[in-house]
């Protein structure tokens, strides 16, 4: 099989070349018209902690936060030393400046695309690690944006004892910006519920991965797929490769329920079943999707977004005329 033969090839010139990644076209560097939004970040956990604002202050002024929890153990927690330890850590590691300007910019280059979108409400708040895996979700309804800062304290921090590393590796503060990014994405990005091929969750989460592409056009190509550089590196390395596998095992037009799991889903690694599986990248089906999507915009560069999101999975693919080279 073609997968392992090349396999060592590529081994040795990973181990003896620099990475020869494949740029893609600067097809999304474009000058954004008119001014950034002059967007607002509140940190709810700094009032939260904060011994000189009343309970009942903070729950008029975020009604919404409470939720369930019982006034007497809402007081208790706001008093909670080991929770205050760790938001204090957490929120040291952001900048808050720089955070600001970056989601201006990406909350503006998504406006460009899609003139109807309207910023969110940035919220930072401490999960105290119980979101910390999760930590960012978006409310459509009332416009809110909420980052979790306990889920950007750094890969091996000691309070991520016991999580699975592979969570941990986009778990830094440079993650922050291309998850939210990828949340926004996901919600521009039409569902599919009746196809449920094999080609039908590769090109769904290209579509995704080629919004991280318009947004984030300034960001390096390994932060947009939560990957290391190392990950990035071993996925383009052996991009050809893993397309013959996913052929010549008839996997593309594949409604195997499994595949999800061995190749989508996160996972510390993707699974040929083969020796190779510890030594490659995770989720190398977002990454083969989005190389897909990648090569569609190169053969159809006029493409308007709108279009594109709302093409069928065999309309991309056929058209990507995607066929990577050894």
């Amino acid at each position: 099989m073609k997968f392992f033969r090349y396999y060592l090839i590529f081994l040795m010139a990973f181990l003896t070349v620099n990475s020869c990644q494949k740029e893609p076209k600067d097809l999304w560097k474009t000058e954004i018209e008119g001014q950034k939004e002059n967007i607002t970040i509140t940190d709810i956990s700094k009032e939260y902690f904060d011994s000189s604002t009343s309970t009942e202050a903070f729950k008029q002024k975020y009604p919404w936060f409470q939720g369930t929890v019982s006034d007497a153990d809402f007081d208790l927690r706001r008093k909670d030393a080991e929770e205050i330890k760790i938001y204090k850590e957490a929120i040291s590691k952001i900048d808050r400046n720089k955070l600001k300007n970056e989601l201006s910019e990406l909350f503006a280059r998504v406006k460009h695309y899609f003139p109807q979108f309207n910023s969110p409400k940035v919220y930072l708040f401490s999960s105290s690690l119980q979101m910390a895996k999760d930590p960012i979700f978006l409310q459509p309804y009332e416009n809110f944006l909420f980052i979790d800062v306990t889920g950007f304290m750094g890969e091996n921090n000691s309070h991520y004892e016991g999580m699975e590393h592979y969570y941990q590796t986009s778990m830094n503060p440079q993650n922050i910006v291309p998850k939210v990014s990828q949340i926004i994405a996901e919600n521009l990005v039409p569902a599919d519920a009746e196809h449920r091929k094999f080609i039908d969750m590769l090109i769904y989460n290209g579509k995704i991965m080629l919004l991280q592409d318009a947004f984030l056009p300034n960001f390096p190509d390994y932060l947009k797929i939560n990957y290391t550089p190392k990950q990035y590196e071993w996925a383009t390395a052996n991009e050809a490769n893993v397309w013959n596998f996913f052929v010549e095992n008839n996997l593309i037009f594949s409604d195997e329920a499994r595949l999800e799991g061995r190749f989508i889903a996160p996972a510390p690694f993707s699974k040929f079943y083969t020796a190779i599986d510890n030594e490659s990248s995770p989720q190398i089906g977002i990454f083969t999707g989005w190389q897909i999507c990648r090569n569609f915009f190169e053969k159809n560069p006029d493409t308007r977004m709108a279009d594109f999101l709302n093409m069928n999975a065999s309309e991309i693919f056929n058209q990507s005329e995607y066929k990577p080279k050894n």
